[in-house]
């Protein structure tokens, strides 16, 4: 069995991959249980050398890996360009924390006359599997966040080919490997599996430890229930689509109505919108105009319209008729005409009291496609809140002087998301320290996780405690010499890096 590669822009097939079979999928899982407790044993200034390699191959080769995914993913040069850079970015930021070392969370109880000796620290899962998304190839695909925070806190990784760019997943897996390799990481440190039923049997193989996810809610749940149902269950990182509300205050739509409509439409049609982040039910003050402010800057852009797969493109503009089936009306609708797969971008209004639990309207629908609300109080604003889905990422408009309602707004909206923003649009998610990338059921599996930023060590480490071991013994992050020059807690104070105990 092979999966074909198709190019957005023409719907013709760019080339074809093998896929694997289950006995394959045993042996890359086998390679990557015998590295992992040497990519464990590893100090994390030696995985941040590993992760520092693969950034500066994938930097030395943006040319043709560019090229490649444009082919099958239409995204454009630019964009696709500036995405290179931030993945390479990220793989280098995620060494960078694991090297910095407090995600170990090393921490060191002396015996007392009444207490014994302990020593916690967190320690790697094991083999992670990954799978990519469709819509970033680079940066949240297979060498992306989950890869690199993954290997910076000591877990071999095997990354799932994304049927959506099989030709360059391939392409990655080789320069990934040899990276790696030529860095000193042991065979077995990255993997890559091929086609639909290897990636099931990667999920049920009792030698994988963890899986990361970034995708739909139907594949993210399908897959949680997989790793659920096992043996042995794992913990489950999806991260999957939502609505991502955003609230327009009273004040803002009669002080900045026409700047508020053009950053709407900026931002949900951004990269056809394919965003996990992309606004897609807004809440806007009645008698304010502002549904067909929104409206008419849809009819001002300029868009272009392809989108990533044939099923992507029809399921978009299905999930339009599913919408306008649910209770909303077209305000807005565009459309253009290429030789590939394309869907339209709309504006839709509708009233308030559909937003009924289990209704479409509270349902992402992926691609240029928006949903406005209009609410006549704060009330009534509340009540509607209280039964969207959990969401990635919110925002609440202001004016720009005091706003009476703004305190309120973020507060309605902070419990439904993982990141709330204020005067600014959802779309693009930093990676930094404090970045929190994930939020309730169904955003993502597991709410107090994120996917982006320095936490998202955390998801593939879990904590021990030593009790009475001599130091010979004990694990270097916990050896009174500090070998390996972490920051910890020593008898419940915090000491910095270097120090000894």
């Amino acid at each position: 069995m092979t999966i074909t590669s198709y190019n957005p822009r023409t719907g013709q097939a760019n080339g074809t991959v093998q896929e694997m079979s289950a006995h394959d999928v045993r042996d890359v899982v086998e390679r990557a249980s015998g590295a992992s407790s040497a990519v464990a044993a590893a100090s994390p200034r030696q995985r941040r050398g590993w992760l520092h390699a693969v950034a500066a191959a994938l930097v030395a080769n943006t040319p043709g890996m560019v090229k490649l995914a444009e082919l099958e993913t239409a995204l454009g040069y630019t964009r696709l360009t500036a995405e290179v850079s931030r993945a390479a970015g990220q793989l280098r930021f995620y060494g960078d924390v694991a090297a910095e070392g407090s995600y170990l969370a090393a921490t060191i109880d002396h015996p007392t006359s009444t207490t014994p000796g302990l020593a916690r620290v967190n320690q790697p899962l094991g083999p992670v599997a990954v799978f990519g998304a469709s819509n970033f190839p680079f940066a949240f695909g297979m060498l992306g966040n989950d890869l690199g925070s993954a290997l910076a806190a000591g877990c071999p990784v095997i990354a799932k080919s994304h049927p959506a760019h099989p030709l360059l997943s391939d392409r990655l897996a080789v320069l990934a490997r040899t990276a790696l390799l030529s860095a000193g990481a042991p065979k077995g440190s990255f993997d890559i599996v091929v086609g639909y039923d290897a990636g099931v049997a990667l999920v049920r193989d009792e030698g994988v430890a963890a899986l990361a996810f970034t995708g739909s809610q139907a594949a993210g749940q399908a897959l949680w229930r997989i790793a659920n149902e096992r043996r042995t269950v794992i913990p489950t990182y999806a991260e999957m689509s939502t609505v991502n509300p955003v609230v327009v205050t009273r004040a803002a739509a009669a002080t900045r109505m026409e700047e508020i409509a053009e950053g709407c439409v900026a931002s949900f049609t951004l990269g056809s919108g394919q965003f996990c982040t992309k606004p897609g039910l807004v809440f806007v003050p009645a008698g304010t105009a502002a549904v067909d402010a929104i409206g008419k800057a849809l009819r001002r852009a300029s868009l272009d319209l392809v989108m990533l797969t044939e099923a992507i493109a029809k399921s978009t503009a299905h999930g339009v008729e599913d919408l306008m089936f649910s209770g909303a009306r077209v305000v807005e609708l565009v459309e253009v005409s290429v030789e590939g797969w394309s869907a339209p971008a709309a504006v839709l209004e509708a009233g308030i009291a559909a937003l009924q639990d289990g209704s479409r309207l509270l349902e992402e629908c992926f691609g240029a496609v928006v949903v406005v609300v209009e609410y006549t109080d704060i009330a009534k604003l509340a009540a509607a809140v209280d039964r969207l889905q959990g969401s990635l990422v919110g925002s609440v408009f202001t004016a720009d002087e005091d706003d009476p309602d703004a305190t309120a707004c973020l507060s309605l909206l902070s419990s439904k998301v993982g990141r709330l923003c204020a005067n600014d649009w959802p779309t693009g998610v930093a990676y930094t320290w404090a970045q929190q990338h994930g939020g309730p059921w169904p955003s993502t599996s597991a709410p107090s996780a994120t996917s982006v930023g320095a936490a998202a060590l955390d998801r593939f480490v879990r904590p021990v405690t030593y009790q009475s071991l001599r130091e010979e013994w004990l694990p270097p992050a916990l050896q009174s010499t500090n070998p390996w020059n972490l920051p910890r807690r020593v008898n419940g104070v915090l000491q910095p890096r270097g120090a000894t105990s």
